[in-house]
Formats: C-alpha cells, sequence, structure tokens
C-alpha cells in the first residue's frame, strides 16, 4: 500500500487531518508517531498554513512548471505525426472489423482510409510531419514524439476524465490539481492551476479540471481569453479596494469564529482562502491577461490579430506569461478534433488554427531561457482508426482508437529530437514501447519531481493517487 503523503511547508500539515484519518494512522505500525511528527509542536489542526504555498517535491525536478496542451476531440495521428504507407495501398479496401471495442458511430463493414496529407522528415531529427504543420516544423528537434500511449475508453467524456484525472469515471483530481497539491504554486497572487477552455467547455465540463476529493484550494481555475477573465472580477462601481478589505477582514473574523467549532472543516477553510485569493487577484489577473504592452513582433508571431489563429494564440501567448509569473500548471484546450467526417478539411483547420501559436510558444519559451523548466505536453484524448464507413462515397474521417495515438512533449527535461514507440503498419494498435495513459501521468510527475506512489490523499478508505493503482515512468521520454 502507498504510504501517506501531507505535503508540507514551514513544518505544518498542508490540510488539517481528520479524526478518520487520526484513527486510521493508528492502525499502522508507526503511524501515530509519523503522525504526531508531521503535526507541529503547540498547533491545533485547525491551524493551517497557505495550501499554495511552494513545496519541495519528492526528488530534483527537471521541470518546475507545465503547459498542457489538450486537443479534444481525440486527433487523427495518422494524419498529423505517424504517417501509414500501408493505407496508400489499401484505401477503400473493405473488411468488418469483430471483437473489438468499438465507439457508438461504427457499426458493419468498414473500409480503409489512406491520409490526405502529405508527410516529409522535418528536422536533423527526421521527424515524421504532415506538411501542413508548417511553423511546428521548425522547432521539431526541440520536440519528443510518443507513439505507445494507450487508453481504456472509445467514449469522449470518459477519455477526457481518464487523460485528465486518471479515471475515466470522473469525480477524481485533475492533474493540475495533483501538481498543485505536491508542489504549491511559485505566485500566491494568482492560482496554481489555470484553465483556458474554450468558450463551449470541453466533453465531461469543468470535472476535467476539478479538485475533486482533493481539497478546493488544488481546484482548476478556468480563464476567458476576451473580455473579462473571470466573471464579476471587477468591484462594482463605487465599491473601493480599501472597503473590500474591511468587508473580507469582517468576513474572515466570523468564519474564522465559526472554523473553531469545525475543525477539519476543509471547505471553509478553502473558501477563507478564495476570498483573499480573488482580492489579489483582481491586481494580478487583469495585468497578466492584457497583452497590450506585448511587442508587435510577439503578438505577430503567436497569430494574434489573424483570423484563424487570434483565439489559440492569444491562449497561448497568455500561457507563457502565466509561467513567466509563476503559475504551475496551466491547461490551454482547443476542439474539436472529432474527424468522423471530411478530415482533409476539418483537421486542415484545425491545423492551421494552433500550427502558429504553438511554434510560437515553443520557440518564445526557449527564447526567454524557460523551455528548460516548463514541460509542455500536446494530445488529445485517444487517436483515431485507419478506418472508416461508408459516408457518402468522398466524406473520409476517422473513428475513436484508444488503442494508438500519438503525443509529443518538450521542454522540462524530455528528450528533444526523438521519436519513441510505434504503431502497427496500419496506426491501429500500439506495438512498441508501449504504456497505458498511467504511466504518461507517473512520467508527467517525475518530471515535475514527484512520485506517483508517494502522491497519495486518503479518501474513502484508501489512499488515492493520480495513476489510480500505480504505473511505471516512461524512461525512454526522459533526457
Amino acid at each position: 500500500m502507498s504510504t501517506p503523503f501531507f505535503p508540507c511547508a514551514g513544518g505544518r500539515a498542508l490540510h488539517a487531518p481528520t479524526r478518520r484519518d487520526f484513527l486510521y494512522s493508528l492502525g499502522a505500525s508507526i503511524g501515530s508517531v509519523a503522525f504526531s511528527a508531521m503535526m507541529p509542536q503547540g498547533a491545533s489542526a485547525a491551524d493551517k498554513v497557505n495550501p499554495l504555498a511552494p513545496k519541495p517535491g519528492h526528488f530534483p525536478a527537471k521541470a518546475k512548471n507545465c503547459i498542457f496542451l489538450m486537443m479534444e476531440g481525440g486527433p487523427s495521428h495518422i494524419d498529423t505525426f505517424d504517417p501509414k504507407p500501408m493505407l496508400d495501398r489499401m484505401h477503400l479496401s473493405e473488411f468488418t472489423r469483430e471483437g473489438e471495442q468499438k465507439s457508438a458511430m461504427e457499426s458493419g463493414k468498414r473500409y480503409y482510409v489512406r491520409s490526405p496529407f502529405d508527410f516529409h522528415k522535418v528536422g536533423q531529427s527526421g521527424a515524421d510531419m504532415a506538411t501542413n504543420w508548417e511553423h511546428l516544423a521548425k522547432v521539431a528537434d526541440d520536440l519528443c514524439f510518443f507513439r505507445g500511449c494507450q487508453v481504456d475508453s472509445v467514449n469522449h467524456p470518459t477519455a477526457m476524465y481518464q487523460m485528465n484525472c486518471g479515471n475515466r469515471f470522473g469525480g477524481d483530481p485533475g492533474i493540475g490539481a495533483w501538481v498543485n497539491y505536491g508542489l504549491g504554486t511559485l505566485n500566491q497572487d494568482l492560482p496554481g492551476f489555470i484553465v483556458l477552455p474554450e468558450i463551449s467547455y470541453p466533453q465531461g465540463g469543468a470535472a476535467n479540471w476539478s479538485n475533486g476529493y482533493l481539497p478546493a484550494s488544488f481546484q482548476g481555475t478556468p480563464l476567458r481569453a476576451k473580455g473579462s477573465p473571470i466573471l464579476d472580477l471587477t468591484p462594482p462601481p463605487g465599491v473601493s479596494m480599501a472597503r473590500q478589505r474591511k468587508n473580507l477582514d469582517l468576513i474572515a473574523e466570523l468564519n474564522a469564529r465559526h472554523a473553531a467549532h469545525h475543525e477539519g472543516f476543509d471547505e471553509l477553510a478553502a473558501r477563507m482562502d478564495n476570498y483573499e485569493l480573488a482580492f489579489r487577484m483582481q491586481m494580478q489577473v487583469p495585468e497578466t491577461m492584457d497583452i497590450s504592452a506585448e511587442s508587435d513582433k510577439t503578438k505577430e508571431q503567436y497569430g494574434v490579430g489573424q483570423a484563424e489563429t487570434d483565439s489559440f494564440g492569444r491562449k497561448c501567448l497568455l500561457a507563457r506569461k502565466l509561467v513567466e509569473k509563476g503559475t504551475r500548471f496551466v491547461q490551454v484546450y482547443n476542439g474539436t478534433w472529432d474527424s468522423h467526417d471530411y478530415i482533409e478539411r476539418a483537421h486542415g483547420n484545425l491545423v492551421r488554427g494552433v500550427d502558429q501559436p504553438i511554434a510560437a510558444l515553443i520557440a518564445d519559451l526557449k527564447q526567454r531561457g524557460l523551455l528548460e523548466s516548463t514541460l509542455v505536453v500536446w494530445c488529445g484524448e485517444f487517436g483515431r482508426t485507419p478506418d472508416n464507413g461508408v459516408r457518402g462515397g468522398v466524406a473520409y474521417g476517422r473513428d475513436h482508437n484508444p488503442n494508438a495515438m500519438t503525443m509529443w512533449f518538450a521542454g522540462g527535461g524530455v528528450k528533444a529530437g526523438h521519436t519513441i514507440g510505434a504503431t502497427d503498419e496500419m496506426g491501429m494498435l500500439a506495438v512498441d514501447k508501449v504504456h497505458h495513459v498511467r504511466d504518461v501521468h507517473c512520467t508527467i510527475l517525475k518530471l515535475l519531481g514527484l512520485d506517483d506512489n508517494r502522491l497519495t490523499y486518503y479518501h474513502a478508505g484508501r489512499f488515492k493517487q493520480l495513476s489510480q493503482f500505480g504505473g511505471q515512468v516512461i524512461p525512454e521520454l526522459i533526457a
């Protein structure tokens, strides 16, 4: 069984253990001794430190921050970074797939579909990339491609939950919540886990960045790229900062009285912390979200102001600014890549929307000396199949595929300029360096200085972790 882990700062426990935690610890051979050592001398269980204060990891980290680029809907590896010449020869060959996990849109006869995109080798590393990735090709040697990932679900919400939270049924903390639980954040005036979603939330909604059973302080905070970053962030007319301060002081006094009679009530403590954080955010967030101070060259580099790239370009630029300000984990969404039909048009438009911004993000981080300490992750929730059903002759697309997908990493201690793993000749199945997504999660934590087996939280009768029941680090991905 995993050992309990209570991240500490200044000698104090991160969260107040409940009576159940205490009784459980007595059942272990040295549980009571360990519990006593974790509590400060003379302090009550309700006397907490800031849960988001920076904390040391389990071992030296290669990365301090993470930017997670989530391509919701399932980008096709076969049409982006994993070319399959065999499909050119098998194009429109019919077959019937039997005995495999199928998506709700898959039935009857299938036919193989070649990619509508040409591929070439790019960079000194010779990475495979579809030719419509014009800008990303310029930073190919900074990327580490991984073709061996597999997941368990063919359905979007459950696959999204598994990629983001480790559990495909929802209710668990997002990976950003786990990272902040283990490490805290480097800027106490901003949330430690920030999400930049589309206007329409991804399938599964806000549960993709939930704190789950962790204390509420660790949940992701979604910000809007345009307009007010957070609704009602600005005080109403006539309410000064001084008046807000007095109001918050009064609320804090009343909450403190209530908390004194309810030790271990995490929700109340988190509410009090969030009031204070929201007050500080009124100064920090508008300044951080304002890109007007960026040079015209930088905005042009990210594609800001261009119709196809403006939205995602702003989010990538904001992600750079946020990690520069010390935000620990930033997740950026783009969707939807669910191309069941007309994949040439659908994926073509999507690639044009993200290609320049992502390449600019990598180059900008590198130019500022931030790429070495910032882990960048690009992925969807699953890959896509090499075949499709009959859909009107030329409306070629692809179905969901949990057995093969490509993701890539940059910065943060990964093995740049390498391609790890492989899929079969049709792109249906990962066959080399095959790893479940739980191992990807363990590797991300490792790069950030955290051990998945020690980053645990006692809930519902057992110690829980991001990987659910343990995984292994993928050594081939680490430099």
